[in-house]
């Protein structure tokens, strides 16, 4: 397997790397990993799919999705190019290191640490934590704080497991919500982004086992943030 002599642009979307089994992106923030019932397009889906398919609309070439990452969220996604090579990275996805940056409102007292909790979804899609375990499914996220201003802290977060809106809900619970999350945090926030990058991915290729890391660069809007 080789990595590409040189990164390539897709419509805002990064090729981070490719072969014939998966697809290694970086994802802009404000695009969709997969269509919804009212956008079909504009999506990295749609984007890598006709990519691969290399503008021929009756190709039987796709791309399967391995996992998500919110629409405000950007960094790391990872996509197959087979359903075999799907069910083989998702059957790993316990296994896989996902790590995040995110900055938050606030400052931490402990500087690191884990949040637990059982996380549930009400029938208007929102998150949140229950202390009922028949209600919600157990989530584990672990932050270190690596650098704070005044406003704000600057957190590596260590996705333990990979629960839909997991990191949002878990910051906000703890009293330091993303900057720019207008769902879990503040309604009236002036922030044009939300602040949660998919930093790096370990992970075996499901093919030959060879262990992949994966690693973007440090987004400039938080550099921006921490001044």
């Amino acid at each position: 397997m080789k990595k590409l002599p040189k990164k390539r642009w897709l419509g805002g979307i990064e090729i981070i790397y490719e072969d014939k089994d998966i697809l290694v992106v970086d994802k802009p923030p404000g695009l969709l990993t997969m269509g919804t019932g009212r956008l079909a397009v504009k999506t990295a889906y749609y984007i890598l799919t006709d990519y691969v398919r290399k503008g021929y609309s009756k190709s039987r070439n796709r791309v399967y999705i391995v996992h998500r990452l919110d629409r405000g969220t950007s960094g790391i996604l990872i996509f197959a190019k087979s359903e075999k090579a799907k069910l083989s990275l998702q059957a790993q996805w316990g296994s896989t290191e996902k790590k995040y940056l995110a900055v938050v409102h606030g400052q931490f007292n402990d500087k690191a640490g884990t949040i637990t909790s059982y996380l549930a979804e009400n029938k208007a899609y929102v998150v949140y934590s229950t202390k009922d375990a028949k209600e919600g499914k157990l989530s584990h996220t672990a932050y270190k704080v690596i650098k704070e201003t005044k406003r704000f802290s600057l957190l590596e977060i260590n996705l333990i497991t990979g629960r839909k809106n997991q990191i949002r809900v878990h910051l906000a619970d703890r009293g330091h919500p993303v900057v720019g999350d207008e769902k879990y945090g503040k309604k009236d926030n002036i922030y044009k982004r939300l602040a949660l990058h998919a930093k790096s991915v370990s992970f075996n290729h499901p093919y030959s086992g060879r262990r992949l890391t994966f690693e973007t660069k440090f987004p400039g809007y938080f550099g921006y943030l921490l001044k």
